[in-house]
């Protein structure tokens, strides 16, 4: 089809006419918006995960729907009310800092803020889940007040025009990419779709209704000939994207040789600014402690919900699982993962090119186990053992972006050598710094003490998960998500700059989410009391889809009425 240049030139030309009006929106209206966003958020919400289930060969009855509900609506109205939260303060000319938790130093001085949990809501629906934003170096005490909300200090702001270029996996990326322009960046948006869920269009289009009624924010669709051509219009004066890093060279450089001869001269094609989310190869590390069977499946459940949802169509989808070579129990945890990864119903691998990608990383270097007949289905779920972690690995520099899983195995003959070697390997051999996920019994980690504090503050990623998936960090949208800070346009990796961020930090470093390592109740024998059972978006959770749009309804309508239900339905999975 002919793409239409006159419909995208006049779409860009209504937003150039508004810009301005947005960047200077009173508070109390912009506020507004948001609430009619959260109203028609809740009208759609449940046709738009139908809509998604069905996309991706989803039964409408089964328990995965949940993580439509978790990774859509769900995801989408949290943000918006945490936002709401956020100018309503401003509005009030509150100090934001009276808004967050504690805010403590570290020993070296850097500034770490909790944002998560801050009401009793959030104690009781995530109960013993924590997360704190660690800020840049120049940060300090004295001026981290000064390094919030900066948009919000200028007197009056000039608009800008910026184009929101979607992700095709996780349905509330999009919205969400769109509202943080909106609301931390002062910009109009407009939005282009991903040609593998533009389904969603029209709920989108539902959701922003007024905004696009005032001219604020526009959708529009097509393939990469579209996307060419808006992000070099002259009207787009900003770029922000969500996809791979293929895809953001092509944009900042030009493709081909021509691209290459670019990039070596330092000569970007594109002339304006460009930030952007593109994945990277996630590492999963097993500090070695005293675990029992009980620990051993669990851990198995969880690697493989950071493996296996969204059929692994995730950027921080776990690739690779770095576990220690001189722990007795390694060989048992891949047992309980091969069993749990064996009995998780197969699922349409829906995202093009997996098929492709599986029957490439099948052909690379370890020991290669299909989790699934070859017969059955289109791309098998799969497991490659004893990876030398020596070795110039494709796994190592390559996001697979499907169901496929590797191991490999590091020296260290107690936790804290081991950590360190699983610091140094993650950092240097891994490529991209989105997020990583550290799993570690609390008797260790106590053990540890600040050689756990300084493992995390040497991991070079944008969000670190402790005894939870770092999947969180997505979802919870305080925290900021996005690369660690560093890369530039000619060594992109994980991307540049970050979204969410509802407190409006303008210099965080990393989000880091504390998780439960024993569900409730077995957590009470070990002396731990966390309301949390196993967390409703394993992907073996019977009750997911249940809880998935309990949540979401409270969400759009916060009450005490939603909670025995949210907790039933979480407690019998």
């Amino acid at each position: 089809m002919e793409m239409d240049t006159r419909e995208l030139d006049a779409k860009i030309g209504r937003l150039q006419v508004r810009k301005d009006d947005w960047a200077r929106l009173p508070l109390e209206e912009k506020i507004h918006h948001l609430g009619e966003m959260r109203r028609r958020t809740g009208r759609v919400a449940r046709e738009w995960v139908e809509a998604a289930a069905q996309a991706k060969g989803i039964p409408l009855d089964s328990p995965l729907v949940g993580e439509e509900w978790a990774g859509g609506p769900w995801a989408l109205l949290h943000g918006i009310n945490r936002y709401v939260e956020t100018l309503v303060a401003l509005s009030r000319g509150d100090d934001l800092l009276h808004h967050t938790g504690p805010v403590r130093t570290r020993a070296d001085g850097q500034v770490v803020v909790q944002v998560y949990p801050l009401n009793l809501y959030e104690r009781l629906l995530m109960h013993g889940v924590r997360a704190e934003v660690w800020m840049q170096r120049d940060v300090t005490l004295d001026n981290l007040r000064e390094q919030m909300a900066s948009f919000y200090r200028r007197s009056s702001p000039p608009g800008r025009v910026t184009l929101v270029l979607g992700a095709g996996n996780v349905a509330s990326i999009t919205p969400m990419d769109v509202l943080h322009q909106l609301v931390a960046e002062g910009s109009v948006v407009l939005a282009k779709m991903n040609p593998v869920n533009d389904y969603l269009r029209p709920f989108f289009e539902e959701i922003f209704a007024t905004l696009r009624a005032y001219g604020f924010v526009e959708f529009v669709h097509g393939g990469p000939e579209v996307g060419q051509y808006l992000v070099h219009h002259h009207g787009i004066e900003a770029v922000h994207m969500t996809g791979s890093a293929r895809t953001f060279d092509a944009i900042v450089w030009g493709p081909g040789p021509e691209g290459q001869r670019r990039r070596e001269q330092g000569t970007p094609l594109l002339d304006k600014p460009i930030t952007a989310e593109l994945g990277n190869v996630t590492p999963t590390i097993v500090v070695p402690g005293p675990w029992d069977e009980a620990d051993l499946r669990f851990q198995a459940e969880h690697i493989a919900t950071q493996k296996l949802q969204n059929c692994g169509f995730n950027c921080i989808a776990a690739q690779v699982l770095v576990t220690p070579r001189a722990w007795p129990l390694t060989e048992r945890l891949l047992f309980h993962l091969r069993t749990v990864m064996r009995s998780i119903p197969h699922r349409e691998a829906y995202y093009p090119g997996a098929e492709e990608r599986q029957a490439q990383a099948a052909r690379h270097d370890g020991r290669v186990e299909l989790l699934d007949e070859p017969w059955s289905c289109r791309v098998p779920r799969t497991l490659i053992t004893d990876v030398d972690p020596e070795a110039d690995s494709p796994f190592f520099r390559e996001e697979v972006f499907g169901p496929v899983l590797v191991q490999t195995g590091l020296p260290g003959n107690d936790p804290a050598e081991f950590l360190r070697h699983a610091v140094r390997f993650v950092n240097e051999r891994l490529y991209g710094t989105l997020g990583a996920n550290l799993i570690v019994h609390p008797r260790t980690a106590r053990h540890l003490g600040r050689a756990l504090d300084q493992a995390l503050a040497d991991l070079r990623y944008g969000t670190i998960g402790v005894n939870i998936w770092v999947g969180a960090g997505f979802l919870l949208s305080q925290t900021p998500w996005g690369a660690y800070p560093g890369h530039t346009l000619a060594d992109v990796q994980s991307g540049i700059g970050m979204v969410h961020n509802t407190f409006l930090f303008d210099r965080p470093e990393k989000s880091v989410v504390y998780g439960n390592f024993y569900p409730f109740p077995r957590n009470l024998r070990h002396g731990q009391f966390q309301l949390l059972p196993k967390p409703p978006w394993f992907v073996t959770h019977r009750f997911n889809h249940s809880v998935g749009w309990r949540m979401a309804a409270f969400a759009e309508n916060p009450g005490w009425l939603h909670l025995p239900g949210i907790f039933v339905d979480a407690l019998r999975g």
